[in-house]
C-alpha cells in the first residue's frame, strides 16, 4: 500500500493551518472566564486562521491544485475557526449568565455559518474564483464578532447598559447576513487582471487593512460593520431598481 502525494497537499496544509489556529482560539477563549489576555490571544488566532484561509485559495489557484476535496476540507475547517470559535468567545464574554437564551444566541453564528457553508457547497458549480459571494462569508462574520469582543468589550469601550443591546445586534446582523442572499465582494486577488476589474474595491480593501494595522485592530469592527451594511444597502438599491424597471416594462406593455 502506497500513499499518493499530489500537489494539492500544499493548499490543504494551509487549510489545516486554519483548523489548528481555530482550535487554539477555542482553547484560549475557554480560558477567558478569568483571563482577558487569553481572549485577546484567541482573537489573534482567529485572525491567523483567516490568513491561512485566504492563502489556501490563492495557493491552490496559483499551482492549479483546486479540488472538490479542498473545498469540502475548507468548509469543515471554517466551521471550527469562524463558527464555533467566535460562538465560544461570545458565550464566555457575554452570554454565560443568560441561561438557555444565552446559549442559543452564542451558538447562532456557528449555526448560521454552518448553514451558509453547506448551501455554498451544494450550489458550487465551478472551482473558478468568484468576484462575489451570496451571503456574508463566514470569515468576515467571525472577524466582525471577534473584533467586537476583543477591541470593544474587553477594554470596556461599550457602556455596561448597552452591552446586551450591541452584542445582540452584532450577533443577529452577522448571522442574518450569512444566511441571506445579499451579494458580498470577494477578497481581491493580487493580479493585474483582478485589480483592473475592481479598482475601487481593491483600493478600499488595501486601505482597510492599513487602517486596521495602524489602529492596532481598534477600527476592525467598524470596518467590518461597514462592509456588511454596504452590501445590504447595495442589495436593496438593486432590488428597487429592478422593481422600477419591471413596473415600467409592465406599463409600456399595457400601453
Amino acid at each position: 500500500m502506497t500513499l499518493r502525494v499530489t500537489r494539492s497537499i500544499i493548499p490543504n496544509l494551509f487549510t489545516l493551518g486554519n483548523l489548528f489556529s481555530g482550535f487554539l482560539a477555542i482553547v484560549h477563549f475557554a480560558h477567558g472566564l478569568d483571563n482577558s489576555v487569553a481572549v485577546y490571544i484567541g482573537g489573534m488566532y482567529v485572525a491567523a486562521a483567516a490568513i491561512f484561509d485566504m492563502l489556501d485559495g490563492i495557493v491552490a489557484r496559483w499551482i492549479r491544485a483546486a479540488s472538490e476535496l479542498g473545498v469540502e476540507l475548507d468548509s469543515l475547517c471554517d466551521v471550527v475557526s469562524f463558527g464555533i470559535a467566535p460562538s465560544v468567545m461570545l458565550y464566555v464574554l457575554c452570554y454565560r449568565d443568560h441561561g438557555p437564551a444565552g446559549l442559543l444566541l452564542a451558538a447562532l453564528p456557528a449555526m448560521a455559518g454552518a448553514y451558509r457553508l453547506a448551501r455554498f457547497n451544494v450550489e458550487l458549480t465551478s472551482l473558478e474564483d468568484k468576484l462575489y459571494f451570496r451571503g456574508l462569508p463566514i470569515p468576515a462574520a467571525a472577524l466582525t464578532l471577534v473584533s467586537y469582543g476583543v477591541f470593544c468589550l474587553l477594554p470596556g469601550r461599550v457602556p455596561s447598559e448597552w452591552i446586551e443591546v450591541t452584542t445582540n445586534f452584532a450577533v443577529v446582523v452577522t448571522a442574518a447576513a450569512m444566511v441571506s442572499r445579499i451579494r458580498y465582494d470577494n477578497i481581491p486577488r493580487p493580479t493585474a487582471k483582478a485589480i483592473a476589474k475592481r479598482p475601487v474595491f481593491t483600493i478600499a480593501f488595501v486601505g482597510g487593512i492599513v487602517i486596521a494595522i495602524v489602529s492596532g485592530g481598534l477600527l476592525v469592527f467598524p470596518l467590518m460593520i461597514t462592509y456588511i451594511l454596504q452590501g445590504a444597502v447595495r442589495h436593496a438599491v438593486r432590488l428597487l431598481r429592478q422593481r422600477a424597471q419591471e413596473r415600467l416594462a409592465f406599463e409600456d406593455f399595457e400601453d
